[in-house]
């Protein structure tokens, strides 16, 4: 497996989905506000990372891979922070659009004594317009016939960019191109993503989707993968299930692995890096346990750290081995 770690660096691996700003404001809360029930923040500093499916991106980064992250942004002084940060991270900014009749996503938290106080998201949720859309496909098969694309990842947060048209003009050129695809759903649009490689939800957009009851246990979830399967014709299911681990489902088997023990100091971005390791995986054609595996420990020791960051590998790697070592996945 060390020798998988090595290869990562060989891949190319397309994004497309909505790409974001998180924006942190950190300080001292030492008193209640006389206005209102509310701590007072007394701001010491401001930080901007890339968030959703930037995230994605910065993760398959900090395996060594080369992301392609393509979305559409607003033409606005936060589209223009949000080229900063792409760039800060040499991450290439080609398969970016940006538009007049959007604004750029922002999620603003802010923290005191490393405590999450308060989200305000600043952002557009309607469907790409027929002129933005086309803007994007373009960039994106651009980036298809000038690079070896080794996966496509559809990253989708509901804010506007996967629309229905967008996905089957990708999947489309995806199926043309024999390029795997992996798929994080949202609510929206969640059934249209047909022929897609693996998809991976998580347990409550599953149970949001379902004609029966869906629950954190093996039959239940075997069950909501067949019916997934039927409906999409995908050959790998993931299925995130927050403290109690992650399920796969493929090549006629299927499995809860458990979380490792650990300090959770904050869940944001997690699912954006179990989804990032999970498809760069399968762009290696990786066996879906090993790849469910791996993808759950990364999961968990980025919510280990307060904000939305990118996996450590040679963490990863370390606490791969010693599982593997163990000769179990309950460490």
């Amino acid at each position: 497996m060390t020798q998988a770690f090595d290869a990562f660096q060989h891949q190319n691996i397309l994004i497309v989905g909505d790409v974001m700003i998180d924006r942190y404001l950190t300080g001292k809360a030492n008193r209640i506000s006389p206005e209102a029930p509310v701590p007072v923040v007394h701001l010491q500093s401001r930080e901007h990372r890339l968030g959703g499916a930037g995230n994605v991106a910065l993760n398959l980064q900090a395996l060594g891979a080369t992301p392609y992250l393509c979305s559409v942004t607003g033409a606005d002084e936060d589209g223009d922070q949000l080229a900063a940060l792409l760039s800060g991270h040499r991450l290439s900014g080609k398969g970016l659009a940006r538009s007049k009749e959007r604004i750029t996503t922002v999620k603003t938290r802010i923290i005191a004594a490393s405590q999450h106080l308060l989200r305000v998201d600043n952002e557009d949720t309607h469907p790409l317009s027929k002129p933005e859309a086309g803007l994007l496909l373009d960039g994106i098969r651009e980036i298809l016939d000038s690079r070896e694309i080794h996966a496509i990842l559809f990253q989708d947060y509901n804010k506007g960019v996967l629309s229905y048209p967008v996905i089957q003009e990708i999947m489309l050129e995806a199926i043309k191109r024999d390029i795997p695809t992996a798929v994080d759903p949202k609510f929206d649009n969640f059934w249209a993503y047909k022929h897609a490689t693996l998809f991976k939800p998580n347990l409550k957009e599953i149970q949001a989707q379902l004609p029966f009851r869906a629950e954190a246990e093996l039959a239940s979830l075997r069950k909501a993968a067949g019916y997934i399967r039927e409906k999409l014709g995908n050959p790998y299911t993931l299925i995130t299930l927050s403290e109690k681990g992650i399920f796969y489902d493929g090549n006629g088997a299927g499995e809860i692995l458990p979380t490792h023990p650990r300090t959770i100091a904050d869940v944001c971005g997690a699912g954006d890096t179990v989804f990032a390791i999970a498809g760069l995986c399968l762009s290696m054609g990786m066996d879906i346990r090993e790849a469910a595996m791996l993808a759950n420990l990364a999961g968990g020791q980025v919510c280990e750290k307060v904000g939305v960051v990118p996996v450590d590998k040679a963490q990863l790697e370390r606490e791969y081995l010693a599982v593997r070592q163990s000769g179990t996945l309950a460490v």
